[in-house]
């Protein structure tokens, strides 16, 4: 008479220690110092190294500015700084603000559509359409200048600053209908049929679903069209004189062939830079959400 035996039953995967050293194996291995930490700090402390060492300037006195080498501890003043403030920069700023906004804006409501329309909805012969777009920045901004400013003075927009506003937004549209493209592309078609299917018409799709998805696109986007117009300075010089003229127009005033200007010159170049950098800080997180988000494949 033979007696069966149930072999106990082991609850779980078997894992076998071949199997167990293969996993092992098989994890990626990790570096005991963070190398790639510490290039990546010292490449940023370098290219903020000009930036520090331009605010620091601006608040030590003329002579010791331009002493050689630069004295780095030499006594803090705020001299430079009320002579700028007594100098009425205030409507500099003014016209560059509102140059750079509004022109951001007109380029986004230009954009958006136009890059709908060569990523959602291609038309035919798009890419002919991109290759356009790009081909308007072949040429240099000096051999359009003259055209240009026959064309203003022929209308009597000399030293207006929508004048500034018009043609930041056809320096920026090129470059902006191909960031905006990038974007869109990366959103899902079905959310858009399901929108279709709903009844959303093309302004509420654009508003309602593709805006919300491609808002780091649109931050990116924005924030370089309005760094791009901030720093412009060619047009401004040439075409307008005391009403429309803007903060770049305003730094040059500093330079003089006649007794020193580093100190003044760097004390007003970081306060015409604040906006950009506070914009920039605000928007850092859509920044790099956006440009990734529109990285070409």
């Amino acid at each position: 008479m033979t007696t069966m035996v149930d072999k106990p039953q082991t609850t779980g995967p078997r894992t076998s220690r071949r199997g167990r050293r293969r996993v092992h194996q098989a994890e990626p291995r990790r570096s005991g110092f963070p190398w790639w930490a510490v290039g990546t700090w010292i490449v940023t402390l370098i290219f903020f190294l000009p930036v520090a060492w331009m605010v620091l300037t601006s608040f030590h006195h003329e002579a010791d500015a331009a002493t050689n080498p630069p004295s780095v501890f030499a006594p803090i003043t705020f001299s430079n700084y009320s002579d700028l403030f007594s100098r009425d920069i205030g409507p500099y700023l003014i016209n560059s603000a509102t140059a750079s906004i509004l022109s951001t804006i007109l380029v986004l409501v230009l954009a958006v559509p136009a890059a709908y329309a060569l990523s959602i909805r291609p038309i035919e012969k798009w890419t002919d359409v991109l290759f356009f777009f790009l081909s308007t920045k072949f040429l240099p901004l000096v051999a359009a200048l003259l055209p240009i400013y026959l064309i203003v003075k022929y209308l009597g927009m000399l030293d207006n600053i929508y004048t500034l506003v018009i043609i930041y937004t056809s320096m920026n549209l090129p470059i902006s209908v191909w960031m905006m493209r990038s974007f869109l592309a990366e959103v899902p078609f079905e959310i858009l049929e399901a929108a279709q299917v709903d009844g959303a018409g093309f302004t509420r799709t654009v508003v309602s679903i593709i805006t919300p998805i491609t808002m780091p696109g649109l931050a990116a986007t924005s924030l370089i069209c309005f760094i791009f117009s901030w720093n412009e300075f060619m047009f401004a010089v040439n075409l307008t004189a005391v009403r429309a003229a803007t903060s770049p127009i305003f730094l040059v005033g500093f330079i003089s062939s006649q007794g020193l200007f580093l100190a003044k010159l760097c004390a007003a170049a970081t306060i015409v830079s604040l906006p950009v950098l506070i914009a920039g800080f605000a928007a850092q997180d859509k920044l790099v959400r956006g440009l990734s988000l529109g990285a070409v494949k």
